[in-house]
């Protein structure tokens, strides 16, 4: 195999919407790492009913209204943020940069972006919080023992970040096809930093169930979300809810944020559209706690269609793992400034003046 092109020094003129990166991103990485970042699960039908989702969403147009003084400002989990918009969790991104989560914490401290760091991060919660210029959150995948999940949370804490986000939609891994088929396992020299001192799953045991006697028996549940809760004094987070029913019971544990997710259809694959469970959600919750949208974001346009269906704010996933890939924390900074500029003018063209007016009257006709 040839070598793969080094980062871009540079962003060439061509590239001038978001998803101009995923082409110089898959010519930078490797079969394997290129099946974690693009692939999905099974048929992956879900990762493409996500970006579906937004395309057959229409926007209705305002005209002649008074916008001056107009932004995208808003205020999130205490924070003055510049847009409505977050970086999602992601994994192993020693896999797509050498700089790994330094790059991207470097531009979204640039662009005052919350970042949110995976517990599986290539590089320590200490080391990319020191390249942390704007907002940290901590993501959490609570581990087998109480005890580990509980010294991740101090380590958030002491190295600054200002949230948590328990992800609870992947108690086991989903049935990654795609990845199967390159050949993909994490490189032992990119293994998640913060995990080097916790214990792994048991061991499996002959005559048992390997996903429901192994895996589900560590797996989280209702009590340890209150566990956490009870915790931590950090605004407390929950990723990955898809059911109403499963949103009310967040509020009843204490939790500060909802966020929809069907993980980027890389879990189980049928799931509809995060933003087809969005409205459902955010009735449930009625205001109580801000409500996220995670999955197929990929123009500004998109940012403003989920805020006119109730989120407070959106996550960011792929689009800027392709510029991560293709020119480290400048083309991060590059895909964060693309999209406040498209949802600036998406707002402008729908008569909206902040994203907190971003509601069906200005939004997409169907709704």
């Amino acid at each position: 195999m040839s070598p793969r092109p080094p980062p871009l020094g540079a962003i060439p003129p061509h590239v001038v919407a978001a998803g101009d990166y995923e082409a110089l991103a898959r010519e930078r990485l490797d079969d394997a790492a290129w099946a974690y970042l693009d692939g999905a699960a099974a048929d992956e039908r879900t990762a493409a009913a996500n970006r579906a989702a937004f395309a057959r969403l229409d926007l209705q147009t305002r005209v002649l209204r008074d916008l001056r003084g107009g932004h995208t400002r808003c205020r999130l989990m205490g924070l003055d943020l510049p847009h409505p918009m977050l970086l999602a969790p992601v994994a192993h991104q020693g896999l797509f940069h050498p700089d790994a989560e330094a790059a991207t914490a470097l531009a979204a401290g640039v662009m005052q972006t919350p970042m949110i760091l995976s517990t599986l991060s290539t590089l320590g919660v200490e080391a990319v919080a020191a390249q942390a210029a704007g907002p940290l959150w901590f993501q959490l995948y609570a581990q087998p023992r109480w005890e580990d999940s509980l010294r991740l949370i101090r380590r958030a804490e002491d190295a600054g970040c200002q949230a948590l986000v328990l992800t609870v939609d992947a108690p086991v891994a989903g049935v990654r096809n795609r990845e199967q088929r390159a050949g993909f396992a994490v490189p032992p020299s990119l293994a998640p930093e913060d995990l080097r001192d916790c214990a792994p799953l048991p061991a499996s045991v002959a005559g048992t169930d390997p996903v429901f006697d192994r895996l589900m028996a560590a797996a989280p549940r209702w009590e340890h979300v209150e566990a956490l809760r009870r915790a931590t004094a950090l605004p407390v987070l929950i990723k990955g809810l898809t059911h109403p029913d499963d949103a009310r019971l967040a509020l009843e544990a204490g939790m500060d944020g909802v966020i929809v997710s069907n993980h980027g259809g890389r879990t189980l694959d049928g799931l509809p559209a995060s933003l087809d469970l969005l409205p459902a959600i955010v009735q449930a919750v009625g205001g109580r706690v801000p409500v996220l949208l995670d999955g197929g974001i990929r123009r500004g346009s998109d940012v403003y269609k989920a805020l006119t269906l109730g989120a407070d704010a959106v996550l960011l996933g792929r689009c800027w793992v392709y510029a991560l890939a293709a020119a480290g924390a400048l083309g991060v900074a590059h895909v964060i400034r693309l999209l406040q500029e498209e949802l600036a003018l998406t707002m402008a063209l729908c008569g909206c003046r902040e994203v907190s007016g971003a509601r069906p009257a200005h939004g997409p006709a169907s709704v």
